[in-house]
């Protein structure tokens, strides 16, 4: 993570045929400064693609989501 800490984790759980995210799980001391954009992209049936082409800036907690969604 950009803060130079360990213990933040975020997953992404998506539909294997239509790519939409499902979940978010977020664990971590920073979860509540990354929930916004998970549950965002919930609520809005977001597509995975939708995450990693949202640009996110460097180097910020919220990266983690770009880098989760790249993972997918």
């Amino acid at each position: 993570m950009s803060i130079g800490q360990i213990g933040d984790l975020a997953e992404l759980v998506s539909d294997a045929d239509k790519g939409t995210v499902l979940g978010v799980p977020i664990i971590g001391p920073h979860a509540s400064d990354l929930i916004a954009e998970g549950a965002l992209a919930v609520e809005s049936a977001s597509h995975i693609d939708d995450l990693t082409l949202t640009i996110h800036a460097h180097p910020t907690l919220p990266e983690g989501i770009e880098e989760a969604a790249e993972a997918v």
